[in-house]
């Protein structure tokens, strides 16, 4: 339900549960942490998260946000790791994210995705709290007002209403969005992996987190 595409300096990672919108069991969460752990170390220019289907995700896997999941640290561990990676990071999203895979996209350095995704973190008419990274992170991207938006009036909003608040920032058609993807990525695919980790340790990062 995890599939890395290792490619010389660039991993294309994607979540592949399309029958039950790419929502997230504890055993997909621990296999995204098992990747990034490796990837820290595997000197890449760029990795790339996306998913297969209509949606990126829905976020945690019903049956298992009943039992715990919802509010397992694991979504924090996912978000850290990401956050961490000494490379440039790129969330392609081929449609729509919700709850608990906020912390994913927000996590990485770029967001681009299709026109027919809605972004919603419903998390105050659930009743949980977002993951702890999370609300800063969006404050940094979108401002706190928007933020609230999102996490307090729980409004869904549109991919061009994500990329004119600052959480998105490129809308592409879905038949390009792996190959633009790649194209943002590429001269961090073809740099010295030392010359990309000293250029992002130098530029102020949303996904530092709080």
């Amino acid at each position: 339900m995890i599939s890395v595409d290792k490619q010389d300096r660039v991993w294309i990672v994607t979540l592949d549960r399309p029958n039950k919108a790419n929502s997230l069991t504890k055993s997909m969460l621990s296999a995204l942490c098992d990747v990034m752990d490796t990837a820290l170390t595997a000197k890449l220019g760029a990795l790339i998260l996306t998913g297969t289907g209509k949606v990126f995700s829905a976020g945690a896997d019903l049956s298992e946000a009943r039992n715990g999941l919802a509010t397992d640290p694991v979504w924090e561990e996912l978000s850290t790791r990401i956050a961490a990676l000494p490379c440039l990071t790129i969330a392609a999203l081929n449609g729509t994210s919700a709850g608990g895979a906020f912390g994913m996209i927000l996590a990485c350095d770029l967001r681009i995705t299709v026109p027919s995704a809605n972004f919603f973190y419903p998390v105050m008419k659930l009743g949980f709290l977002p993951q702890p990274s999370d609300p800063m992170r969006m404050t940094c991207l979108m401002g706190p007002a928007r933020a609230k938006m999102i996490l307090m009036a729980g409004q869904k909003i549109d991919a061009d209403t994500a990329a004119q608040w600052g959480l998105i920032d490129r809308v592409v058609a879905s038949d390009t969005l792996l190959q633009t993807a790649m194209t943002i990525g590429a001269d961090a695919i073809a740099a010295d992996n030392a010359h990309v980790r000293a250029i992002k340790r130098m530029v102020p990062s949303s996904a530092a987190g709080p």
